[in-house]
């Protein structure tokens, strides 16, 4: 299995690695280091191994070079401009002090007038060295967004000439994906590879078009996360997506099976690469053995650890912090709901994000209702934070949030939470069908505050609404039998594992893993 990321932290990875381990299956998790070293551990019966993966074509040549035309007075990127500006403040700081001492009294005229002179000198280099500075920072940000007609043309000429193979000069990090787990994989000889999402889609189909010119045959899955037109771009620039998507156009001809994460999603999918048939759909959903496990020793529920009593009303959003994700009304409604404490399970509590919705709350005088809490492990969820009084989805109008349910729906879902979510096409309509939450338009504080509000009044009547909702195949085990099907389906029949088709009940994991998406 291929992971572009650090496995831990991600939990439909390590549920997909463990249920296949527990199936029989022989499982080798390869996944990107974040801190530069290789790192190996085992994840149930599967065997996790982190790589290290160089970067170096990350940056642009473009970005190593002095930008004559834009900024001709720039200093190169090396480094010395920072440098500079620094030893001309050391320098007028040195004059202060000469100054300071010949105001006591020592030094005759000529000294005073030679520092003088110094000390215009500093101001004129000061100057100077600003401006250079500023061409440099000016001209780095103008061509960080690769928008400027010099490189749309750029992008246009090689898409026209290289089609689907374009990437290689418009996204060439992609080559330090390979060049870091292609070997791997080749020393591995794996009789399937299991890709997840598009990055990995390459690396695995590459791997499988090496083995066939060895004589051996690799059947190749693409778990599709995201429908990569539909995301919001990674990088802030022109060439990110359509590099991306034609990386993504080239290497799906030579994939055997696709899984992915919503009906709708499978559609696309099978519309855009034109599919034999379409991708199985397999939920990221709570297993069914966390729902009812207690909490271990280490961990409160969120209303312990908030400090509240059982009448307050709580609201809690769980996941990744960003801006797309919506956070910001929960914080802007927060004086028209006097009572209501906010607690925000975040991945970075301490990140400039959430250090800018804090500072908000100062100043709206909510600071004292706002909590920020880090991460559980994500057997742990369901339980935590199934003493709130609601759980929010704010998120805003990207087409992946539209198209299908979030892992934090499933898991607020399985702790019988009413939900609050924005006017996104899916989760509402199913909110809505259910009747086991209340619908805002994104961003609309007026709406929003209306939503909290209707559960606070009465939170018993969305949660009634789940004693009909068949949360049995909201659950990993119902997804895992999905999974475990297609490997048979793909795998030699000598090498299939015994025991009948699915896998059985998942233990506790030992790491702390991603609580949301």
């Amino acid at each position: 299995m291929l992971v572009d990321n650090g496995v831990n932290g991600d939990s439909r990875v390590q549920k997909t690695a463990r249920s296949a381990a527990d199936a029989g299956w022989d499982v080798v998790l390869l996944g990107r280091s974040q801190t530069g070293q290789p790192a190996s551990w085992r994840l149930g019966e599967a065997q996790v191994q982190l790589l290290r993966m160089p970067s170096p074509l990350r940056q642009r040549r473009h970005e190593y070079r002095r930008h004559w035309l834009v900024a001709p007075f720039a200093y190169p990127p090396t480094g010395i401009a920072a440098h500079r500006a620094q030893a001309v403040r050391a320098w007028q700081a040195d004059l202060a002090v000469r100054r300071a001492l010949l105001a006591g009294g020592s030094g005759g005229p000529l000294r005073r007038a030679g520092l003088r002179v110094r000390e215009l000198a500093a101001k004129v280099v000061k100057k100077w060295v600003s401006f250079r500075y500023w061409q440099l920072t000016t001209s780095q940000r103008l061509r960080n967004s690769l928008r400027s007609p010099w490189d749309r043309a750029y992008t246009l000429f090689w898409r026209k000439v290289l089609g689907v193979r374009a990437w290689r000069r418009l996204e060439p990090q992609l080559w330090d994906f390979e060049l870091a787990y292609g070997e791997t994989v080749d020393a591995l000889a794996p009789d399937i590879i299991y890709a997840n999402d598009f990055r990995m889609l390459g690396v695995g189909a590459r791997a499988k078009i090496r083995a066939r010119a060895r004589g051996r045959d690799i059947k190749l899955i693409w778990d599709v996360h995201e429908y990569l037109p539909g995301v919001k771009p990674r990088a802030n620039h022109h060439r990110w997506m359509p590099a991306n998507h034609a990386h993504e156009r080239e290497y799906a001809p030579h994939v055997d099976a696709v899984i992915t994460v919503s009906e709708r999603l499978a559609e696309l999918l099978r519309r855009d690469y034109s599919l034999p048939e379409l991708p199985s759909v397999v939920l990221n959903t709570p297993n069914a053995a966390d729902v009812s496990a207690p909490l271990d020793e280490s961990t409160a529920d969120i209303r312990t650890v908030c400090g509240l009593g059982p009448e307050t009303p709580l609201v809690v959003y769980s996941g990744a912090a960003a801006a797309q994700r919506g956070m910001g009304v929960m914080v802007e409604a927060m004086p028209q709901l006097p009572g209501v404490h906010v607690a925000f399970v975040v991945n970075d509590p301490h990140g400039p994000y959430l250090t800018g919705l804090v500072n908000r709350a100062k100043e709206l005088g909510a600071a004292d209702r706002l909590h920020v809490l880090p991460y559980v492990a994500h057997n742990q969820v369901v339980r935590f934070l199934s003493t709130a009084t609601a759980g929010v989805i704010p998120i805003h109008h990207w087409l992946n949030h539209e198209i299908q349910l979030i892992t934090k729906f499933f898991e607020y879902s399985h702790a019988r939470l009413p939900i609050v979510v924005s006017d996104v096409e899916t989760m509402a309509a199913t909110t809505r069908e259910n009747g086991q939450g209340e619908v805002f338009r994104v961003d609309d504080v007026q709406e929003y505050v209306r939503a909290v509000r209707a559960i606070v009044a009465d939170p018993e009547r969305y949660r009634a609404a789940y004693r009909s909702i068949d949360l049995a195949a909201w659950t990993w085990e119902a997804q895992a039998v999905v999974q475990d099907r297609l490997y048979r389906r793909l795998a030699p029949p000598h090498r299939l594992p015994a025991g009948p088709v699915g896998a059985p009940a998942i233990d506790q994991p030992d790491v702390t893993v991603l609580v949301g998406q």
